[in-house]
């Protein structure tokens, strides 16, 4: 029996992360063994996504069948696990992709387990997260991550990030624009260095500023350098510049990557290791490092500890949250009121719509925020919310979650506008627009902002239709709120949305 096969056989206390890099994907398993995390089995493909990324930001048909016939091979490996053990994680390339949607749409034939994509500072995070859970270091230190299609930097002190930044250069990327073909030539090394500055000036002085005690690299192509450089026999400990610029001196004696026969460089990583070093170089230079070290952990190790701290009941999205209430200065009583609304709303519909727990969350985090819009205006308060939550960095939540959460509270009231309504790959349009009914279900039925205004009440559902039933005697002495409901009901029916309420009063509604 396998290594795999043993892991698989008994999967009771398992979790897996994958990672859907621009060159390679990864996936890690693991178990959590006193709060510690047990690496138990991995396994890495090369796919080379970016390569197939063209200059319009399509991607090709030959790299999506690549990904498909390695997502296709971990699905077999993943085959007993559940879904709530394996999270997946897209970076770089599924980010940038204007067909990203086409391959996450096949993917799903193959593949059973959702996929996230995720911004690149959240990327940011995940790789500090799993440096920081790795190795313990009491003072601050800078992570750097040179992937595929983006390099990553974070500063960050104990396991708390302070800065997150992601650029868009990477060894793949810059493999094809500066060492087509593998083509070595100091004008070639002098340009890509070049861009790499240029690519870093606007992060410099903030990152600078923060300061550290030790910078860190990560994963394969801060490794190949350093085996490489270890291999020459120069320094087996550490990176310095000087090491840099001497093995940047060697690679110039080849014309061609494809000629290049250095101790630690492996085959699939001959035409990485250029573009990867004139990548770090400018790192050294522009952020003025001196020295640093390579940890083997990353993405995925950020991505498993963050997955058993869930598991845990700590969900960094809570802290996320509570901070932008905080910041924006959110009335706390009217969420709470909210969100005890649509809570109760949400436990009499949820086996009907078949609705998550983790869709229960997301909507609670809306009642959360639903109004931080108010910090602009308060007029078009659902828009001013909107925008604040599409463009903020929002750690713990991938982009589709955070693209939900933004049109539930973007559609919170007011009308409907269905052409607007995103198309995501996790969520089914029936599952948003329940979801966007609760949200506005709760705050129409808030709008006195009292607590002990609304009576109980219950409600049931079924496809595309929800029925609320509300005291009689009650509603009769609710005008302004009958002629609410009456309005929301008018623009329910415009989504193809029942929205049914017994007893409610004739009234005349504009």
């Amino acid at each position: 029996m396998t290594d795999s096969e043993q892991i698989t056989s008994s999967n009771a206390d398992y979790m897996a992360a994958v990672d859907l890099g621009s060159n390679s994907f990864h996936m890690v398993i693991a178990r959590v063994i006193d709060g510690s995390l047990q690496l138990l089995h991995r396994e890495k493909q090369k796919v080379q996504l970016a390569e197939g990324l063209n200059d319009e930001l399509v991607l090709s048909e030959e790299a999506i069948e690549r990904g498909l016939h390695v997502l296709a091979q971990f699905a077999d490996t993943l085959q007993p696990f559940a879904p709530n053990a394996v999270r997946v994680i897209a970076t770089y390339t599924l980010r940038r992709a204007r067909n990203s949607a086409t391959f996450l749409r096949r993917a799903k034939v193959v593949f059973p387990f959702p996929i996230e994509v995720i911004s690149g500072q959240e990327e940011a995070r995940f790789i500090y997260q799993g440096v920081a859970h790795f190795e313990h270091f009491s003072a601050k230190r800078l992570v750097i991550d040179i992937g595929g299609g983006s390099t990553e930097f974070a500063i960050g002190e104990g396991l708390q990030p302070l800065r997150l930044s992601s650029r868009n250069m990477g060894c793949v990327s810059y493999g094809q624009s500066h060492f087509s073909q593998g083509k070595i030539s100091p004008r070639r090394f002098e340009r890509a260095i070049l861009q790499a500055e240029q690519e870093l000036e606007p992060i410099v002085s903030s990152f600078r500023t923060a300061g550290w005690q030790q910078a860190v690299g990560t994963s394969g192509t801060v490794k190949t350098i350093k085996d490489v450089i270890s291999g020459l026999g120069w320094n087996s400990t550490s990176l310095r510049l000087n090491d840099l610029t001497a093995l940047k001196h060697q690679l110039l004696q080849y014309n061609n990557a494809s000629e290049l026969e250095l101790n630690g460089l492996t085959d699939d990583r001959k035409l990485l290791l250029c573009p990867g070093l004139a990548i770090l170089i400018a790192a050294f230079n522009m952020l003025q490092i001196d020295e640093m070290v390579y940890v083997d952990a990353a993405l995925r190790e950020g991505v498993l500890y963050e997955m058993s701290e869930r598991l845990q009941h700590h969900d960094i999205r809570e802290h996320t949250i509570s901070s932008m209430m905080r910041r924006y200065t959110v009335d706390d009583a009217q969420t709470q009121r909210v969100q005890h609304t649509a809570q109760a709303l949400f436990n009499q519909v949820q086996a009907a719509w078949q609705l998550t727990d983790d869709d229960g969350l997301l909507l609670s985090f809306a009642c959360r925020v639903f109004e931080i819009g108010l910090h602009i205006n308060s007029s078009g308060i659902q828009k001013h919310s909107a925008y604040i939550l599409q463009n903020a960095n929002l750690p713990g939540f991938n982009q589709e979650q955070q693209q939900l959460l933004a049109c539930l509270v973007r559609f919170h009231r007011r009308k409907i506008r269905a052409d607007e309504l995103p198309i995501f790959s996790l969520y089914q349009l029936p599952q948003v627009i329940n979801l966007l009914v609760l949200l506005r279900l709760a705050v129409l039925l808030n709008q006195k902002r009292r607590d002990d205004f609304i009576p109980q009440f219950t409600a049931s559902a079924s496809a595309q239709q929800l029925q609320l039933l509300l005291p009689p005697e009650w509603l009769a002495q609710q005008s302004v709120l009958s002629a609410d409901l009456q309005l929301e009901q008018k623009a329910l029916k415009k989504i193809a949305f029942r929205l049914d309420c017994p007893g409610l009063p004739e009234t005349v509604v504009y």
